[in-house]
């Protein structure tokens, strides 16, 4: 249900290798198999032929910042695919997982409508609950209520405070509350954490200070793909958050663990695993460009991302089209 800091304590270790890419020093991991327990039970699955997406930024934002985002939404199902790999590559494991009447997640995400809400009408400390006053506010100034294929992703600039961001949350996604929106719709949350705490949250491009006496000697960080650290991270974090909401969107869909308001989504099973040979810490084996930045998926308009990998299905392991087996 959301990306926790769990992830975010493993200190990655990888080696330049001499085609280019990174590779991990571990063995191949990519999630294990044989400890998931990851069930259907029998809820919605986010499976429209087209999804609108609605976009809240709240908070002052830097345009280019937002155009970095919005070049990402629309690499999910651009009808130009990028170079392989992709991001559409990447959703295509997302789609693999379906709801009981047999319909795939939907393979098109639209980008609908923008509402931007740089007045903090809402205060510059949020919490869980007030995301949906937020979505209300938003719904009732300009976006449609969209409950039949509508999905709203609110992203916070980087001075906007939320509850147990940095502490033991990056993201999460839930559903509104027909009393509080005026229907029932699902939607996700995500901030930028480039200023608060991008060790936690954009890592691997920002690193976590070492505990003193631990003897841990930082490795060099590695270069984001865009040039922002906060907002190159919070990429991954919406990732994460759109497999998971579009998997369990009302939380009775497709998780592991028996409590449904804290489960074990498809993103959680891999978290921290980038490409191949990742797992316990090792992020695995990704690409770098000519000028050092990393990345493991290509976008539109020549844009690069790193993602993590998510659950296959068929493959009953951690998965991306990165994979080098």
């Amino acid at each position: 249900m959301m990306i926790s800091l769990i992830f975010f304590s493993f200190f990655l270790s990888f080696s330049l290798a001499s085609n280019g890419q990174f590779f991990d020093e571990s063995k191949n991991y990519e999630g294990s198999s044989d400890l998931v327990d990851l069930q259907y039970h029998l809820g919605p699955v986010i499976s429209s032929p087209a999804t609108s997406l609605y976009i809240i930024w709240y908070g002052r934002w830097n345009p280019t910042h937002q155009s970095t985002i919005r070049d990402f939404i629309y690499s999910v199902s651009s009808p130009t695919p990028a170079q392989y790999p992709s991001v559409s590559n990447w959703w295509k494991t997302v789609r693999l997982y379906r709801d009981q009447t047999g319909s795939n997640i939907t393979d098109t995400l639209v980008l609908s409508g923008e509402f931007h809400d740089s007045t903090y009408s809402h205060g510059s400390h949020l919490t869980r609950f007030s995301v949906q006053s937020l979505i209300r506010t938003a719904v009732t100034s300009k976006l449609p209520l969209n409950a039949v294929n509508g999905l709203y992703l609110v992203l916070t600039s980087d001075d906007v405070e939320m509850q147990e961001f940095c502490r033991a949350i990056c993201g999460f996604h839930y559903f509104t509350f027909a009393s509080i929106v005026g229907a029932t719709v699902p939607y996700a949350w995500v901030g930028n954490s480039g200023k608060q705490c991008p060790e936690m949250c954009a890592y691997p491009f920002a690193q976590p200070k070492p505990f003193p006496g631990s003897g841990f000697v930082a490795r060099e960080k590695m270069k984001p793909p865009n040039g922002e650290v906060g907002i190159d991270g919070m990429i991954s974090v919406i990732a994460h958050e759109l497999a998971e909401v579009s998997s369990n969107p009302m939380l009775n869909g497709w998780y592991g663990g028996d409590d449904a308001t804290a489960p074990t989504e498809i993103a959680d099973l891999c978290l921290g695993v980038y490409g191949s040979g990742g797992g316990g810490g090792y992020m695995g084996s990704v690409y770098k460009d000519r000028w050092r930045n990393v990345y493991n998926v290509n976008g539109v308009k020549g844009r690069k991302f790193l993602i993590q990998w998510v659950w296959d299905l068929t493959r009953n392991r951690c998965f991306g089209p990165n994979a080098i087996n």
